[in-house]
């Protein structure tokens, strides 16, 4: 027997039966020789990490732009919170941890520099939601318009993360519950570094169910879910931590995410992303050719592949291209 034949064979013997084996996968769109070493979920997990699309998710912002200092959180230190997250519930349940994993690792791939006002921005030009995108980017635009041919289970997981979404495993909503707990915490914990927010200023009431600060938050919710989804076909949690974690996350809508001191200077990456929008849909030759290429491959259109190529690039890449065109050389030196 291979590794690999061995791996998939504990899959089968210790995996909750609520659990995808990866023997039981349904494929990728075009069929691959079977690794001797890894099961289909772990090589899905080592293209995400090894793909250009990945790397470039630290220099993209998570909530805070171009924050003065280096322990705030960037798109990829939040992509490996939500990973360590989502592992930590998939291993208490018996998933399988590689395929939460893998899909964690991906579910923000599409996310466009500058956090969320990118993804408004582009949205304002072209129909963008940053999870639809992360699954383009998987299958059409990475290895040169190739794509990495991820398993369906990965896709699936990836694309249905967001909150109004569900996914089809119970490994792809082990992440989607994951992401919203990690960024959750993770913010409040730059906004207190940052002196926007206290931890007196989260109201009581939550903090009498999910604790008084980060590290007691953290394992009352995950504590929370493997308590209430063991031995059942959904992931769950109790009324108590569900009610008081929306409660949270309407706290730091209220006070973070809308709050001017941390996005002030979010109308000017509006504008930077909106000018550069405009500017390749005039001028698409002065697009690198493999974006140019996905016209040609999948018959998209013009601004389409402007936000594809707009929404890879990272925070510091596109000021790059902003200044190179639209601010005169002389003010550039």
């Amino acid at each position: 027997m291979t590794v690999r034949e061995q791996l998939e064979e504990f899959e089968a013997r210790m995996l909750s039966p609520y659990a995808v084996a990866a023997k039981d996968s349904k494929g990728r769109e075009i069929e691959i020789e079977p690794c001797p070493l890894r099961t289909c979920f772990q090589r899905d997990r080592d293209r995400i990490l090894h793909s250009k699309s990945f790397r470039r998710l630290k220099h993209k912002t998570q909530v805070f732009l171009a924050p003065a200092g280096d322990h705030y959180r960037t798109r990829l230190t939040h992509t490996l919170e939500v990973s360590q997250i989502a592992r930590t519930i998939s291993r208490a349940l018996w998933l399988n941890e590689d395929l939460t994993e893998a899909i964690a690792l991906g579910h923000d791939l599409g996310h466009t520099p500058f956090g969320h006002e990118g993804e408004r921005a582009l949205n304002a030009r072209c129909p963008f939601k940053h999870n639809i995108q992360s699954l383009r980017v998987v299958e059409k635009i990475e290895n040169g318009g190739e794509g990495l041919n991820l398993t369906w289970e990965v896709r699936d997981g990836i694309v249905n993360h967001s909150l109004s979404r569900k996914a089809a495993t119970l490994e792809g909503r082990v992440v989607r519950i994951s992401d919203k707990i990690a960024y959750i915490n993770h913010d409040m914990d730059d906004a207190m570094r940052a002196g926007i927010l206290r931890e007196e200023d989260v109201p009581e009431k939550i903090r009498e169910v999910l604790g008084p600060a980060r590290k007691e938050r953290l394992d009352y919710l995950i504590k929370d879910i493997v308590a209430n989804s063991t031995g059942k076909a959904d992931i769950c949690q109790s009324p108590e931590a569900y009610d008081a974690l929306m409660d949270l996350i309407r706290f730091m809508t209220d006070n973070l995410y809308f709050n001017p001191a941390c996005k002030s200077e979010e109308a000017k990456a509006n504008t930077m992303i909106l000018s550069l929008f405009d500017y390749y849909c005039g001028h698409p030759e002065k697009m690198p050719d493999e974006y140019l290429g996905l016209m040609e491959k999948y018959g998209q259109s013009l601004e389409r592949t402007v936000c594809d190529y707009v929404s890879c690039m990272t925070d510091y890449y596109s000021v790059e291209r902003f200044n190179e065109l639209f601010v005169p050389e002389f003010w550039r030196r």
